[in-house]
This record gives C-alpha cells, sequence and structure tokens, in this order.
C-alpha cells in the first residue's frame, strides 16, 4: 500500500439504490436541472441574481465580491439593507395576515397562532424597548432562552435597531453561558423565568444569575414569563418582558445596515476547545438563506413549513428564522421534545397543522425508528410533499425508513450539509432536478465550488475518499471569529491554501455524488485503513435488529487502533452474544473483514448533546478507560455512568 493510499480516507462502501424525482413533482418544482450550469457558466453573477431578486435593499449593491484581502472575503459590500425589514416589514402590504407562525408549546394544548402583522408589533416595540435599555448599534446582546416566540422576537428586534445578537442554547450551563457573555462583553442578556422539558422546568433565570455573578457588561436583563416558577429578582438590573412591551410604542423605523456589519455571533458547543464565536454579517447572509430556503424546500405560498431544530443552533437561525420569515413562509415552532407526552408528538403537531416541509436530524429519525412504526401509522401525515435531514450525516437505512415510513414514498428527501460556518445549505439534492441516493447529500447548491482532496490538498479522483473542501467563497459564510482572526485563519484557511478546509470527511462515488463520512476526529486508523465511524456505523443500522449505532476506535497493540461499538436496538429486542457475534459478522460482509467491531455493547441510549450529537469523545473516553470530563451539556448524562459499566464487562473479540 502507497503512502498516499494510507492517508486517503477508505473508501469501503457503496449504495446503489437511486431515486429520480417523481414527474409530478418535477412538474412544479421550483427549478430544474439547468440551475447548475446557469450558475457554474457565471457563479458570481448567479450569487448577485440572488440578492436582487430575493432581497429587499435601501440601496442595491453594485459590488459582487470583494476578494482583496482574503480569506477576509466581502459580498456585496456597497450594499444597504435590514434584515427585519425583509422578514415583516416588505410583506404587511400584501400579506400582513399570513400566519408566521403556528407555535405549540410543549404542554398539550398551549399553543398561538401569530401573524406577520402581529409579529412585526411585537418586534417594533421590543426594538423600542432595547433601545429604552440604551441598546446601541453594534451592541452585543445575549439571548438564553427556550423554543418560545419571543425568541425570535428577540432576534428581529435587535436585527431592527443594529444591534448583534447572540443566542445561547437554552439548554446550556450557567458556565456555558457566562463563558459566552464574556467573549461578546454583551450589554443586556434575554432570558425567561424557565423553559419546559418533558414536564419539569429548567431553571433559566437561576442558571442566568449564577453566569451573571462573573459578568460584569451585563446591564440589563429581560426575563420573558414562561413558567411561573419562582425566582429571584435585582431590583434595578431585572425586567418583565411583558411590562416593557406593554409600555413601549409600536412604531419603530429599521435602521439601514450595511451588507458587511455584523448580524449575529454564534459560538460552537466547544466541547474539545474553547468555543469560537462565529461572526455573521447581513446581506451576503439573507441571500444565501433565502435562496436555499426557497429552492432545497421547493417553497409554496401555501406550504406549512416545519423546521424542528432549536433556535439555538445555526439551523433554526437560518430555516427558522430567517430564511422562511423573509420569504413569507408560515412556519410550525415547537417548544418540546419529540417523546413528550408519548413518542407520537411530532405526528400529532404534522397532522394537527397539515404540515407540508418536514425538516429534522438523523438522531430523531433514528429514535423513531427504535420507538416503532405504530407511531408515525398512528397518525395522517398525508399532507407531507417533502422531508429533510440535517446534522450529520443519514445512515441508508434510517433515509429508508424516513422515505418509507413517513413519506410513504413519495416525498422527495432533501439530505442537507453544511454548518454554524457556512450560514446556509450547501450540499443538498434540488428535490425537483437530482435523483436521491439514500445517505448521499448528492452535489453541491448551485454556485457552490468543492472537493475532496488528500493529505498534500490533491483531488482524489471519483470512487476515493479523502477530505471535503470549498474551493470558492459563497455568500453567507463566517466573515472571522469573534476577536480572534488570527484563529479564523488556522482553523480553516492554512490545511489547504486557497481553499476553506471543512474539517470533515467524504467521499465521492463515480456519479460524482458526496458522500460526507463525519469529523475527521472521528476517522478511525486501523491497520493501515483510515475507516469513518459513519460507515461502520450505517451498516450496523442496515441491521433489521439494530436502531442506532455509535462507533469509535480504541488504541490497541496489533491493530494501532481496534473499532468499539455501541449499539441501542429495535425495541423488544434482546442483546446476547449470539447477536453480537452475528453483528460482526453483518458488518464484516456488509463493508469489509477490517471493519468488524472488536467490542459491541448494548445501550439503551446513547450521550448526546441536548442538540441531538452524539458525543463520540466520551465514548472514546470510556473505550479507552480516562477520566470523562464534563458532561453539562449532555441531554441523558445518566447514561454515560450506565455505558461505562457495561463497557467494562462487554464482550471482546478473542
Amino acid at each position: 500500500m502507497t503512502d498516499k493510499q494510507q492517508q486517503a480516507i477508505s473508501a469501503l462502501s457503496w449504495e446503489e439504490r437511486s431515486f429520480p424525482p417523481s414527474p409530478e413533482f418535477v412538474a412544479q418544482a421550483n427549478t430544474g436541472p439547468s440551475i447548475y450550469e446557469e450558475a457554474e457558466a457565471d457563479w458570481k453573477g448567479f450569487w448577485m441574481k440572488q440578492a436582487l431578486e430575493r432581497v429587499s435593499w435601501f440601496k442595491k449593491p453594485t459590488q459582487i465580491l470583494d476578494e482583496s484581502n482574503p480569506p477576509f472575503f466581502k459580498w456585496f459590500a456597497d450594499g444597504e439593507l435590514n434584515i427585519s425589514y425583509n422578514c415583516l416589514d416588505r410583506h404587511l402590504e400584501t400579506g400582513g395576515d399570513k400566519v408566521a407562525f403556528y407555535w405549540e408549546g410543549e404542554p398539550v394544548g398551549d399553543e398561538r397562532v401569530i401573524t406577520f402583522r402581529q409579529l412585526h408589533e411585537e418586534v417594533s416595540r421590543f426594538a423600542n424597548a432595547l433601545l429604552g435599555l440604551g441598546v446601541e448599534k453594534g451592541d452585543r446582546v445575549a439571548i438564553y432562552l427556550g423554543m418560545v416566540p419571543e425568541l425570535p422576537v428577540a432576534m428581529l428586534a435587535c436585527a431592527r435597531i443594529g444591534a448583534i445578537h447572540s443566542v445561547v442554547f437554552g439548554g446550556f450551563s450557567a458556565d456555558a453561558l457566562a463563558q459566552r457573555i464574556q467573549d461578546q462583553e454583551a450589554k443586556v442578556l434575554i432570558t425567561g423565568d424557565g423553559a419546559y422539558r418533558r414536564g419539569t422546568v429548567f431553571p433559566l433565570k437561576t442558571n442566568s444569575d449564577t453566569a451573571l455573578e462573573a459578568c460584569p457588561s451585563i446591564e440589563n436583563v429581560v426575563v420573558v414569563k414562561r413558567c411561573n416558577n419562582e425566582i429571584a429578582w435585582t431590583e434595578g438590573r431585572d425586567h418583565w418582558y411583558h411590562d416593557l412591551i406593554a409600555a413601549a410604542s409600536s412604531e419603530n423605523e429599521p435602521v439601514a445596515m450595511n451588507a458587511e456589519d455584523m448580524l449575529y455571533i454564534l459560538y460552537t458547543s466547544g466541547t474539545t476547545a474553547r468555543p469560537k464565536g462565529v461572526v455573521h454579517t447581513t446581506g451576503g447572509y439573507l441571500a444565501g438563506a433565502v435562496a436555499t430556503h426557497d429552492l432545497v424546500f421547493d417553497i409554496k405560498p401555501d406550504d406549512v413549513y416545519w423546521c424542528a431544530a432549536d433556535i439555538g443552533w445555526v439551523t433554526g437561525h437560518t430555516y427558522i428564522v430567517y430564511g422562511p420569515l423573509a420569504n413569507h413562509t408560515t412556519g410550525v415552532m415547537y417548544e418540546g421534545t419529540p417523546d413528550f407526552p408519548d413518542k407520537d408528538r411530532f405526528w400529532q403537531i404534522i397532522e394537527k397543522y397539515k404540515v407540508t416541509k418536514f425538516y429534522t436530524a438523523p438522531t430523531a429519525i433514528r429514535s423513531f425508528m427504535k420507538w416503532g412504526d405504530h407511531y408515525p401509522k398512528g397518525r395522517d401525515l398525508s399532507s407531507l410533499k417533502l422531508l429533510g435531514s440535517v446534522g450529520e450525516p443519514i445512515n441508508p437505512e434510517a433515509w429508508m425508513w424516513y422515505h418509507a415510513v413517513i413519506g410513504n414514498e413519495r416525498c422527495p428527501i432533501v439530505d442537507t450539509w453544511w454548518q454554524t460556518e457556512t450560514g446556509c445549505i450547501l450540499i443538498t439534492p434540488l428535490p425537483g432536478a437530482v435523483a436521491t441516493k439514500p445517505g448521499s447529500a448528492t452535489r453541491p447548491f448551485p454556485g457552490v465550488g468543492a472537493d475532496v482532496v488528500d493529505d498534500q490538498g490533491q483531488p482524489v479522483p471519483l470512487g476515493g475518499g479523502g477530505y471535503l473542501v470549498l474551493t470558492r467563497p459563497w455568500p453567507a459564510m463566517l466573515r472571522t471569529l469573534y476577536k480572534d482572526p488570527e484563529r479564523f485563519v488556522s482553523a480553516y484557511w492554512s490545511q489547504v491554501p486557497g481553499q476553506y478546509f471543512v474539517g470533515d470527511g467524504c467521499k465521492r462515488d463515480t456519479d460524482g455524488y458526496y458522500w460526507l463520512l463525519g469529523r475527521v476526529d472521528d476517522v478511525m486508523n486501523v491497520a493501515g485503513h483510515r475507516i469513518s465511524t459513519t460507515e461502520v456505523e450505517s451498516a450496523l443500522v442496515a441491521h433489521p435488529k439494530v436502531a442506532e449505532a455509535a462507533v469509535v476506535g480504541r488504541t490497541d497493540e496489533m491493530t494501532g487502533q481496534a473499532i468499539a461499538a455501541f449499539v441501542t436496538l429495535r425495541a423488544g429486542v434482546v442483546g446476547d452474544e449470539a447477536l453480537i457475534k452475528e453483528l460482526r459478522g453483518w458488518v464484516g460482509e456488509k463493508i469489509s473483514p477490517i471493519a468488524r467491531p472488536k467490542s459491541i455493547v448494548f445501550t439503551d441510549d446513547l450521550p448526546k448533546t441536548r442538540s441531538g450529537k452524539i458525543m463520540r469523545r466520551l465514548l472514546r473516553d470510556i473505550s479507552e478507560q480516562r477520566h470523562l470530563g464534563d458532561v453539562t451539556t449532555l441531554a441523558n448524562a445518566d447514561v454515560v455512568r450506565e455505558i461505562t459499566s457495561l463497557a467494562q464487562t462487554s464482550t471482546k473479540e478473542d
């Protein structure tokens, strides 16, 4: 084996199934295959067209892309706009009474219907309230809330007056909140008394008070009353949201912002290092958000669209708030979890609001599989027209279950790849233009340049695996890391000169389709073969008795690393020695004997962050019997102790 072969990520298995869009869907689709050639012929012109046709400008840009100081690119830099105006004001004359959000609280029966006109009024009032608290253009405002309508109101109010918002996921600890506030030196914190989670109250205000002991920059705290739980109160600093709204005027003119003015800071989770404050600006971000939302989800005026992410993550920023509202789309917001009060809650919401476009994470899909088909089959899902996947690579068998059980084999699936840093979807099928393959994000969005390279930065031939890079700028890209431009350059632009290093493994099949393989950190080196955890996990989940799997590499004297698997079985299946042997053989047949797990641990759950991502770092630590460190960001911290105990007695190959 040559050095180059050793350095490339092994592409061990391929998916042959393909699903072209139906003639009926193609006939009504927002775009067809010709968009790719048109965009490639003039990719800068393509993005300029999106910006001019989809965005309302106070001053239209004449500049497209400023490449004078790479990698600090600028888009539409002489244009002026306001993103709150684009999401609200421009819709009022023709469609102010259209529903902006159907909001569903976690307690059954707790609901609100909010029109664009009502949302505009509340945003205007809160913008005036923030001005009254001394917030000025360029000030940072931290937002720490559950999934309540006041969260998008706060974001849009900040954008309206030129303040920079930074949403902190409402499940984070006081320490995580404090770290983010300190880094950005926020002037105001917007939080709640509490947030509902599986019938209990998460103590937002208590956590906020603890965090603020180390955050001298905060001058005022705005508190949304949601759970009516008992909270501490600091007179002069703390203000009830409803009191501020009631006292404020509903008249507020949005401030003209330069396209390159900062819109928000969103911090990465920081599981391996200090969180990175990803900076997104206004004009390019909005152009990317509206174009991808419209074309990827094939948005129609009568759609009821539900992105089931949390607004605390970038998916919620782009595809719950800014993209859908700017496109005048009716959206669904849900406060709670998919299994409360029962495991059919998502399907009940789809049935209730007649959702047409549904966008969720592979982690959730695998949980639905584990719980059983009878939950979705007990609800009317006939309103669905398109399904989406986001957050991590989707296993082919989870894709097929989604296609068959949720989509009834008639809904296109858009498997989307993007990051906090990219701002919008970059690799995805366009549902009326591209045949899909289970587990593949297919091809770059029109106008986006991508490639797969080896360790020397050289393109890998079709059929091979390597590292995903982006070969040219795109409008919604991060502009820098807040107060840390050196880290921005070193983290993203130093590995392959002139190209953005994604940090994900990827393979391409002979049709040029992209197959994401997870983070480069999750690639295992087994006897000289660089194997992606994603491929082994996909093989395990393809077994009819397996619902979910996580795979990590652990130190092995013979092979350098050995594959350790943690497996959650489908309802009613019992894990035993015979099944371990069967699963090892199954992986050997599906992929290769070198990919067979050396150890398999059966567990009822896997350690996941509150955004649903599996914490493979913790599983590696468990496999290596290392100290586990901080688990406060986990949604299910107790499972770590259970898996640790199971791993110590797991069956390993002789």
